[in-house]
């Protein structure tokens, strides 16, 4: 049987097993529905559930490993039932702020000013 953390760690889902084990102490993994703490022993069947970023990662353990693989071959240890990855947001044209200009020399802004920096953004 395998730790939790260690598991994550091999299956190159995390880069460093003190990565995962800050996940499962945040109560971010759910291993069949239930919060899991890094040293939880995962079996073979176990659905593991996590996040990372705005990506929801759905796992089903398929394979127990002791050391790691290479990333080519990580995939076999488990079965992916996640959604498909997010695009990033796009930045458009005209989603860009030109920053208020101030005269050199004027000093900090008053609260006035500062409410008017606001309104303009």
């Amino acid at each position: 049987m395998n730790r939790l953390d260690k598991w994550l760690q091999v299956s190159r889902m995390f880069r460093a097993r003190s990565r995962a084990s800050a996940a499962c102490a945040a109560g971010r993994v759910t291993v069949n529905g239930q919060q899991a703490k890094a040293h939880r022993q995962v079996r073979v069947g176990d659905r593991i559930e996590f996040r990372i970023r705005d990506w929801q990662r759905i796992l089903i353990v398929r394979e127990l490993r002791e050391r790691s693989l290479p990333k080519a071959e990580a995939p076999r240890l488990y079965e992916d039932l996640s959604p498909p990855k997010p695009e990033p947001p796009r930045r458009d044209a005209q989603a860009v702020v030109v920053p208020a200009h101030r005269r050199r020399g004027a000093g900090r802004p008053t609260k006035r000013d500062r409410r008017q920096i606001d309104r303009l953004r």
